[in-house]
């Protein structure tokens, strides 16, 4: 099927100059994405970012519910460089500690058998939800027109009317198909799987996707549950007196209280993240069953045998990094495609920051 239409982006007034502005497609806006097409656009470019969900966000999206907000990927994130302070700095009282520091490990029936050693980074969150971070970065790219969301980018290939600059073709949740022309360069911030198989599909990049190869990311299932009952004069918390621990369980790797993040609704409400075993296993589970089974192993490990009010599963293919590429980006400059993410260092949010923050660098 052709596409419907194209949409030409701004020819720069010349490619080759030194500090000329270029039109520039970024192909996801999770946190990666939107640090890397926000220093693109302060440098003076023309930028378009394509983004498959009906917002921004990646890994840190807040998933809400008429019993408040789920972080459902990252849970926190810790500061470590002076750029991320300094891009935190432009957020003031946004994100605040969490008291999460002192993680409890559990054995698989819930029992704790040791005390994570205290960390040397606070755990931070933003509020009113992890996802509140990326959606505020995002602000300028949307005020902008230049923020396409419900948007999933097929292909990348030469623009037909300018072979040596690119054009993206897209689909939109309802199925048009749309073609974006005339970019000096295209950068993916997607995850590494889906990226690869991109450039492998598009038949571009063959050196970076190569590259990539050794890139490995583990899956997670997560499951969120919701406890209004707990709300009342005489019992504000259903379960372990905790806000967060790492198990053992074979099903479980993470549990949190959402309720204990600050800002947040005080109705009780639980995040548990699958491990990456048994998500992998169950991949292709239908939702129901998995639900199902995380459930089951959520009361086994916490005691709580209160039926929810509120129960949902989120699955996510690409979850966490392990083994990462081992540097914070690939940039192919004559061909004018780079690729940045979390796991081109690791897989904690600051990760993906400093990733998206240094190709901008490198290609502004």
């Amino acid at each position: 099927m052709p596409p419907s239409n194209t949409t030409r982006a701004p020819r720069s007034r010349s490619p080759r100059a030194a500090k000329a502005p270029r039109s520039i497609a970024v192909l996801g806006a999770g946190m990666a994405g939107v640090a890397c097409a926000r220093t693109l656009m302060q440098a003076g470019h023309q930028v378009s970012v394509f983004e498959k969900a009906d917002h921004p966000g990646g890994r840190t999206t807040t998933l809400q519910t008429p019993f408040g907000g789920f972080d459902a990927g990252a849970q926190y994130f810790t500061v470590r460089d002076d750029r991320f302070t300094q891009a935190l700095a432009t957020v003031p009282d946004m994100c605040r500690p969490w008291s999460a520091n002192t993680v409890r490990v559990l054995d698989a029936t819930g029992k704790v058998v040791a005390a994570s050693p205290l960390p040397k980074d606070a755990h931070w969150v933003a509020r009113p939800g992890m996802g509140s971070l990326v959606d505020a970065w995002a602000q300028p790219l949307q005020q902008a027109g230049c923020l396409h969301t419900g948007t999933h980018v097929l292909r990348i290939e030469p623009d037909r009317l300018a072979p040596q600059r690119w054009q993206v073709c897209t689909e939109s949740a309802a199925g048009e198909q749309h073609v974006f022309a005339g970019f000096d360069a295209v950068l993916l911030a997607l995850p590494a799987p889906p990226a690869r198989a991109l450039l492998d599909n598009s038949g571009v990049g063959a050196n970076l996707a190569q590259a990539m190869a050794h890139v490995t990311m583990a899956p997670c299932w997560t499951l969120m549950l919701a406890f209004p009952q707990a709300v009342r004069p005489d019992l504000t918390t259903l379960g372990p007196q905790w806000n967060a621990a790492r198990s053992t369980h074979h099903r479980i790797a993470w549990l949190a209280r959402e309720s204990s993040k600050p800002a947040r609704s005080i109705i009780e409400r639980w995040t548990v993240q699958a491990s990456a075993d048994w998500s992998a296993e169950h991949l292709e589970d239908d939702a129901e069953r998995v639900q199902a089974k995380l459930s089951k192993a959520f009361s086994e490990v916490t005691g709580i045998r209160a039926e929810p009010a509120h129960a949902q599963v989120h699955r996510w293919r690409h979850a966490q990094t392990l083994e990462p590429l081992g540097r914070s980006h690939l940039w192919d400059a004559q061909a004018g495609i780079g690729v940045c993410g979390d796991w081109c260092l690791g897989h904690r949010v600051e990760d993906a920051f400093i990733s998206g923050l240094e190709l901008a660098l490198t290609v502004a």
